[in-house]
């Protein structure tokens, strides 16, 4: 086996794993790509293979840290769960993130955008989605060959590699899981969950009442026994057979 050695100049070469720019704008951008990453980290959490991040620095090119992209959220098929300061692309088996979202936010402006479908173009990605909350607008483009190119209807628009589908309301983006369930907030979450253990806890209760009331009628079936058997000892005590009666 031949093991290939990092050259000298290429091992001296510090990749960043922060670009110096925020994660998000506003409360909403940030609320919207915690939402989206947490809800794909959910939904491939039985998958070793998959891998989720959020604002993670991607480096496509081995030799060159001028090259990089932080995705709002990237899926990564084909890798291992675990800790990165920032998505080396030739040390991850060359695979290319094959999901990018982007948030649009106030402070996004069109060249630094149209810079970065560019660079997910040129660099493999095979699904991009942008959405503009403001706007309630969402683009999505799907690699056909070499190109990135937009899909006409978005509304009902199913991914091919994560199987779930996006909606667009007058309001807001939906997402739904391939079960057809939505994607949910983690206060949504959090309160479903205690919605669940309140029905657990008062299923818990009715099949405890339900045991009790047994138990009760049980008590009571074997008294009215004991006084039957009870009397039917005495009247034999008296001579009289019970059955006879």
């Amino acid at each position: 086996m031949v093991t290939q050695l990092q050259s000298p100049e290429k091992a001296k070469i510090i990749y960043p794993d922060d670009n110096g720019e925020p994660m998000s704008d506003n409360t909403e951008q940030f609320r919207l790509i915690v939402w989206i990453k947490e809800n794909l980290e959910l939904l491939f959490a039985s998958r070793a293979d998959v891998f989720v991040a959020g604002n993670l620095l991607w480096y496509p090119v081995e030799g060159n840290n001028k090259i990089s992209q932080a995705p709002d959220a990237m899926v990564v098929f084909g890798r291992p769960k675990g800790y990165r300061g920032s998505y080396q692309q030739w040390n991850e088996e060359n695979i290319v993130p094959q999901v990018a979202f982007e948030i649009w936010s106030p402070g996004n402006r069109l060249t630094p955008m149209l810079q970065k479908l560019r660079f997910y173009e040129q660099y493999g990605v095979e699904e991009y989605y942008l959405y503009d909350p403001a706007n309630v607008d969402l683009t999505i483009w799907e690699r056909r060959e070499e190109r990135l190119e937009p899909i006409e209807q978005v509304n009902g628009w199913v991914s091919p590699r994560m199987g779930v589908r996006f909606q667009l309301s007058e309001t807001e983006l939906q997402i739904f899981r391939p079960d057809g369930t939505p994607f949910v907030s983690f206060v949504e979450l959090a309160q479903l969950r205690e919605q669940a253990e309140l029905r657990a806890e008062q299923e818990r209760q009715r099949a405890e009442q339900e045991r009790q009331r047994a138990e009760q009628a049980e008590t009571m079936l074997e008294q009215e026994r004991s006084r039957s058997q009870a009397l039917e000892a005495r009247l034999r005590d008296m001579g009289i057979d019970p059955n006879q009666l």
